[in-house]
């Protein structure tokens, strides 16, 4: 008989209460997957979209929400194993393309990684979805280099306080945005050096100042919309704008000709369609240059709220409320 295990399914889209939990076969792993027992799940702004209709997780993958879990491995071929030097019984987080709402779920091996040295659980599933997206995007595709300045739109949210403390142990100076003096204060004590209320000053215009008019080198903007046109006259000569997300809005009208005369780039991506050898390719980094700085204590994840499985619909609406710094976080309890 096969085993069932507590899920949370969006039982129709739109608000928040359409999550509920139920029960679901406990799924098996394929070549090159793992099972893991499932002790936390990490919340990120997609499966707020996938519940609300907007995000439907790519083909083949599971339609339960939940993108990072950390756990306990469970079962994978003794080779699949093996090639990530992992046993049954050990503690992993992992990045998912669905399916992270539940007690067990799979992963590929390759998007699994060892829980670093002295987190919990509930620390450990905060870090995959935030930490991969920060890597791919700030560092490979913004290309950050020390003595660079970073500008994060969104400071205090998962991925914002990821990015701060990230550039700031490579050396980068970091300037944030947030929407009340709480939320950049923070950011401050985070290692950001600059922090900007955009609801009471023009980040333009702060970012001018704070740059003596240079300008920043790097934007990470989840926002988009009419920040776009913004963000050309922040940036830099030879500055790069990396878009992750529209919650402003997805068309924007910028002056090309600043593209032009200080040679900007553009860009932007999506994580959760990418091939699992992509994503593998950053875990690999991951493992090599962040992992010692969390096992260091340099860098740490920041968690807002931890509530009980039952409880996503209210983790949800916390986390549509923006009130939150940092993560939130769901527990799997017997």
């Amino acid at each position: 008989m096969n085993r069932v295990m507590r899920a949370v399914e969006i039982t129709a889209f739109g608000p928040p209460e359409g999550l509920k939990l139920g029960e679901r076969p406990v799924p098996t792993p394929g070549p090159g997957e793992l099972l893991i027992r499932v002790a936390a799940s990490g919340i990120n702004r997609p499966d707020v979209l996938q519940r609300k209709g907007h995000y439907a997780p790519p083909p083949g993958s599971s339609d339960l929400p939940g993108l990072e879990v950390a756990g306990v491995v469970e079962g994978g071929e003794a080779e699949t194993l093996a090639q990530a030097g992992l046993r049954i019984g050990d503690r992993v987080c992992a990045l998912l393309a669905g399916g992270g709402y539940a007690e067990w779920c799979v992963a590929p091996v390759e998007q699994c990684l060892p829980v670093p040295a002295n987190l919990s659980d509930v620390e450990a599933a905060s870090l995959p979805e935030t930490f991969f997206t920060v890597w791919s995007n700030v560092f490979d595709r913004g290309r950050l280099q020390a003595g660079e300045v970073l500008l994060i739109q969104g400071g205090s949210s998962g991925i914002g306080v990821t990015a701060i403390q990230l550039a700031r142990a490579r050396g980068a100076t970091v300037v944030v945005t947030a929407g009340s003096d709480d939320k950049c204060a923070a950011c401050l004590a985070l290692g950001a050096h600059h922090a900007i209320n955009y609801k009471t000053h023009d980040f333009v215009a702060e970012i001018q100042r704070i740059t003596q008019g240079r300008g920043v080198d790097v934007i990470l903007d989840m926002v988009a919309g009419d920040y776009v046109q913004r963000e050309v006259e922040c940036l830099a000569e030879d500055g790069r704008l990396v878009i992750i997300a529209v919650q402003g809005g997805v068309k924007a009208e910028f002056n090309a000709s600043l593209v032009l005369r200080k040679r900007l780039t553009i860009t932007g991506s999506t994580l959760r369609p990418r091939s699992v050898e992509f994503k593998g390719a950053i875990a690999r980094a991951l493992r090599k240059e962040v992992w010692p700085l969390l096992e260091s204590g340099a860098v740490r994840p920041v968690i807002h709220s931890t509530l009980d499985a039952g409880d996503a619909a209210q983790a949800h609406t916390l986390m549509e409320s923006n009130q939150h710094i940092g993560k939130i976080v769901l527990t799997w309890t017997a």
